[in-house]
């Protein structure tokens, strides 16, 4: 197995964060660079076990979208990159560290709301149709399946909670309330914007983007700025449209094979509760799991 990087250790700059997967460090009071670990969450937990690759993959997966979307593409909306090199920002002994999984981004004021878009019924989101024939507010017509399509892409927001708590779904009045009603309707409407644009672009891939979720931030004149990582099998539902069938849980390209497998791990003998420390991740799981981020990257940018 090639060599992970579970934890960045840069002394050159101050660290300024590690949350789930990404390490940010600053670089002077207006930009940050962001290294994106080989860790893997689920369940909102951070396994022990790093994921060879990862960082590297979804480092280049989150190029491609923001290369596709922003301005050098179909200019939805302005994001964070800089567009300078991250190698140059660091000691040359911590070039390895950095090369290949890092960005260099803007520093902005990050907007509290995870703007999440559904194209399709999965998850948490089938969880709550059932129950109410809702997702976070919007009602859905009658008759849906686990995986239907949806007629229009919906818009789900949450609020972003800190690392190691649960996202908290919220209604698009709640951030409203949070954020004020320009803001919430324009996050919103480059949401869906933005998932419509990468499902097509996936859909020619052979690849369903079921939901996803993307953050945004402030720039100093106010611009409202796309930023972090955006449609990588992280942040999205990644399924084969070739296996895709309604009323079923397509085999998908993200986590969701770790997630499977945790469902049935034990601590000690007893079912793990989904809280630290998680358990021990087999050599199996680790490359079954690289396997699929692998799988979608190359199938995404062939």
């Amino acid at each position: 197995m090639t060599s992970a990087l579970h934890t960045s250790a840069l002394t050159s700059l101050p660290l300024l964060a590690r949350g789930k997967v990404r390490d940010n460090y600053a670089v002077g009071d207006d930009r940050i660079l962001m290294v994106a670990s080989d860790r893997i969450s689920a369940f909102d937990v951070i396994m022990g076990e790093p994921i060879p690759g990862k960082g590297v993959l979804l480092t280049q997966m989150a190029l491609f979208w923001f290369d596709q979307l922003g301005p050098q593409g179909l200019n939805i909306c302005p994001i964070h990159l800089t567009g300078e090199a991250p190698e140059g920002v660091v000691s040359a002994q911590e070039v390895p560290q950095v090369k290949g999984r890092s960005m260099l981004v803007k520093r902005l004021q990050p907007i509290p709301v995870e703007a999440v878009v559904r194209g399709y019924l999965a998850g948490s989101g089938w969880k709550e149709y059932r129950e109410s024939q809702a997702v976070c507010g919007v009602k859905l017509p009658s008759g849906l399946k686990n995986a239907s399509r949806l007629p229009e892409p919906i818009y789900t927001p949450a609020a972003k909670a800190a690392v190691g708590e649960h996202d908290e779904n919220i209604t698009f009045e709640q951030t409203v309330d949070m954020i004020g009603a320009d803001l919430a309707g324009r996050i919103r409407d480059i949401s869906i914007q933005l998932y419509k644009a990468a499902r097509d672009i996936a859909a020619a891939k052979g690849i369903i983007i079921a939901d996803t979720k993307f953050e945004f931030g402030l720039d100093a004149d106010g611009t409202l700025v796309l930023m972090d990582e955006v449609l990588t099998p992280d942040s999205s539902r990644y399924w084969p449209a070739d296996s895709y069938v309604e009323g079923a849980n397509p085999p998908s390209y993200d986590k969701q094979f770790l997630r499977d497998w945790l469902e049935t791990a034990q601590i000690n003998g007893k079912p793990w509760d989904k809280t630290p420390p998680a358990p021990r991740l087999p050599r199996e799981v680790i490359e079954k799991t690289a396997a699929k981020y692998e799988e979608a990257m190359k199938k995404l940018m062939a």
